[in-house]
């Protein structure tokens, strides 16, 4: 199977910001030193002077550079204080889906971890509505991955955090169309479905014990497996 194109390429100001930004990481322009003009950037990346004016715009709304009336725009030195953001351009192959797919499971065991140590049998009922929401989507046709978001926010959420819940969500959305190939391998082998159904049940019985640690581990492994069948889907 073919993998996908996930997202549209890169726009020419996407491009300029990306370059700007990487000069300041980089240290060749300094905190405090002045970027050059419109004109001179335009010339130098040869595009627009409307291409630049919006690639300063995006550096300066994440607090990289701040525009001084009259004097132009300047390197702020807060770069730290950026916004989190993944270019959604680069993640047309699968060795780039697969690098997110590690930031999540590094993310998804603590928060297994996590829900097991602290849920209430509040979030326990909610986790277990949303485990068997799964299972209902599939059977009435559906590829379930709605409903698989929905699972691991439960999930979040239980581990009283707001904070693990907003960058869960965060992470998982740049792996939606990547979830939805291997779902449709998956629908293929039935084996593999039943793979899935068994690991989301061995992380909600960790957490349902609050065996932390078996949370974590149980975890770990269903997004180790993820990865393996994201690879199968791609042969």
């Amino acid at each position: 199977m073919a993998f996908p194109r996930l997202h549209t390429p890169p726009t020419l100001t996407d491009t300029v910001a990306k370059q700007l930004l990487a000069e300041i990481d980089a240290g060749r322009v300094q905190p405090g030193e002045k970027l050059p003009t419109e004109t001179r950037l335009a010339e130098q990346f040869g595009v627009s002077r409307t291409v630049i004016r919006e690639a300063v715009s995006r550096l300066r709304q994440d607090g990289i550079v701040e525009a001084r009336q009259g004097s132009g725009v300047f390197v702020t030195g807060q770069g730290g204080n950026r916004a989190l953001r993944i270019d959604a351009a680069e993640l047309d192959s699968l060795d780039a889906v697969l690098h997110i797919v590690d930031l999540r499971r590094a993310l998804e065991t603590e928060i297994a971890a996590q829900a097991a140590a602290h849920r209430g049998k509040r979030d326990m009922a909610a986790i277990d509505q949303a485990l068997a929401a799964i299972t209902t989507a599939v059977d009435n046709g559906g590829d379930g991955v709605t409903e698989d978001v929905a699972f691991h926010r439960s999930i979040a959420r239980a581990t009283g955090n707001p904070y693990f819940l907003a960058t869960l969500a965060f992470v998982s959305q740049y792996l939606e169309a990547a979830t939805r190939v291997t779902r449709g391998n998956e629908a293929r082998h039935a084996d593999q479905m039943r793979a899935v159904l068994r690991e989301h049940e061995a992380i909600v019985d960790a957490i349902r014990r609050q065996d932390a640690e078996a949370a974590r581990e149980a975890a770990r492994i269903h997004m180790v497996n993820a990865a393996k069948r994201l690879r199968q889907a791609h042969r």
